[in-house]
């Protein structure tokens, strides 16, 4: 889709005319791109680093109801939500697949079992889908081994759904690059920029791509929403927006299968605070967290994980599994993120209310807070929130698709078994037929028996709009949190394939490497 020169086509043709711009190239700011473009507005998505670089590749993966935001009394969030993971079931199939989950309960647990079932029985029936049951402390030994028998009470199976938070971002707006609009990753807007009427009505921009040379810009458009998540208040301030967000820090640890061998999720209560706490299978490796604390003042591109973090999962994982004798030297890699919240000032940062809201401050509409599993509902609700500052004053459908309907090809990657096929189409949509057509000798085989293939690579290269090495590995092939030392074993073969696509020479190549070695080790990899 993004081939070469296509970067320099936008930049030259940024003086518009827009409707409509973006700020903020994470799951909600795509999502009011698509909405936007299916329209029919000219709109521009700005992204000041990669697009899905922020929190929304460094999620929990989940797509859920939001079991656990029922304690807090967010009733109507979780119906939301729930509505929401039933239909990117539906509609994006290959890329948000169903997980089983098994929550599991100790006999010090600060809330009893029956508490669950009640809870899950709301769950279920928030959902119209009737999901749950219970098991004895051996039944649930039998579906998980490794779990600790000491203490074991019981617990409950039910179902939610998962995907790559990335990619799904990259297919929300590749679908809606494809329908019209128009999105720049490495563009930073410096500053609002204001009418007559002291309202906002466009913004100034920096390239950061290398080859940019740091070119600038003014954009201008009658509507700009601010999707910026936990940088919000930044652009909020410069519109006398007094700060308002509290950003809290999540963070993961992934190991391999054969240190953790699960076939479903695991949640339980931590032992320390009694918050909830989950190890399951994705992408072929083990994820395990999450972490819930206040980041600070300082935040960057890259926020790590610290060793606070890394003991705490550590022992909620010695809760669950004691057996498995696990340790930091079983960490795969690591992620953090940081998401915004409102700040209510509580105690405990799980308390604060996870929905989003919308701030309209001199022209600049801000949207922020919510969970990846409601983007398309905040992106309708920050359209319909600008739209008298729309020409033609557009409608917004809530009934079209998600997601496009993946091409129907009867030969489409013919050779590869069905869970892979679908896979492909769940993660790259009309692009799977692309790839599909690029991909040479061997390249439509595996990476080192995972559930990457070559071929993408080649690809994301190709046509998915990389400019740092790490936008390849860390964001469109998920090889720096799927492989040891972050795939660097791989980098002689991940060179043969992908750098003539990007048009780099040797010293461009040994750079990129030598930065993303640094940046893995600084973020994805154990705590200094």
């Amino acid at each position: 889709m993004w081939k070469h020169g296509w970067r320099d086509e936008i930049w030259a043709g940024l003086a518009g005319p827009w409707d409509l711009i973006v700020i903020g190239g994470g799951i909600t700011g795509a999502g009011i791109l698509r909405e936007a473009s299916r329209a029919g507005l000219r709109t521009l998505l700005l992204e000041a680093h990669d697009f899905a670089s922020g929190t929304s590749s460094r999620s929990s993966k989940m797509v859920h109801g939001g079991l656990r935001y029922l304690r807090n009394g967010q009733v109507n969030l979780t119906l939301e939500s729930v509505h929401e993971r039933e239909r990117l079931l539906r509609e994006g199939r290959g890329l948000v697949t169903s997980l089983g989950q098994l929550m599991v309960s100790f006999e010090d647990d600060p809330m009893p079992l029956w508490v669950f079932g009640l809870g899950l029985t709301l769950y279920d029936l928030l959902a119209l889908k009737w999901g749950h049951r219970r098991y004895s402390a051996a039944a649930l030994r039998g579906l998980c081994p490794p779990l600790s028998p000491e203490g074991l009470v019981g617990g409950y199976r039910y179902f939610d759904a998962q995907a790559d938070d990335a990619r799904l971002v990259l297919r929300v707006i590749q679908e809606a690059v494809r329908g019209g609009g128009t999105a720049l990753n490495y563009a930073r807007v410096e500053s609002v920029l204001s009418g007559g009427d002291r309202q906002v009505a466009g913004v100034s921009l920096r390239d950061l791509a290398p080859e940019g040379r740091g070119r600038t810009a003014e954009v201008k458009a009658p509507a700009v929403i601010s999707a910026a998540g936990a940088w919000a208040d930044d652009l909020r301030a410069q519109v006398g927006g007094r700060r308002r967000l509290r950003r809290l820090r999540g963070s993961h640890l992934m190991f391999s299968p054969e240190r953790i061998p699960l076939t479903r999720a695991i949640c339980l209560t931590h032992p320390r605070d009694g918050r909830p706490v989950f190890a399951f299978p994705w992408e072929g490796i083990i994820v395990a967290g999450t972490t819930d604390v206040d980041h600070g003042s300082g935040i960057g591109t890259d926020p790590s994980i610290q060793p606070g973090e890394l003991d705490y999962i550590l022992a909620s994982l010695d809760r669950a599994f004691p057996g498995l004798d696990l340790g930091p030297q079983d960490v795969i890699s690591t992620i953090a993120g940081i998401r915004s919240v409102v700040d209510t000032g509580k105690a405990d940062p799980s308390k604060e209310s996870r929905e989003h809201v919308l701030w309209d401050e001199n022209g600049l509409l801000t949207v922020t807070g919510g969970k990846l599993t409601t983007f398309r509902l905040m992106a309708h609700d920050a359209l319909r929130a600008v739209r008298s500052r729309l020409p033609g004053s557009p409608r917004f459908n809530p009934h079209l698709r998600v997601l496009d309907a993946p091409p129907a090809d009867a030969d489409l990657l013919a050779t590869l078994d069905p869970p892979a096929r679908l896979r492909l189409l769940g993660r790259y949509g009309f692009d799977a037929r692309g790839l599909a057509e690029a991909a040479r000798e061997g390249e439509l085989s595996s990476i080192e028996g995972g559930v990457s293939l070559w071929a993408e690579l080649r690809w994301a290269a190709r046509a998915e709009g990389v400019i740092h090495l790490d936008d390849l590995l860390l964001r469109r092939v998920r090889l720096g949190l799927l492989s040891p030392g972050g795939g660097a074993p791989l980098l002689p073969r991940i060179r043969e394939i992908a750098q003539a696509e990007l048009g780099w020479d040797d010293t461009r190549w040994d750079a990129e490497a030598r930065d993303y070695a640094r940046l893995w080790e600084r973020s994805y990899y154990l705590p200094r």
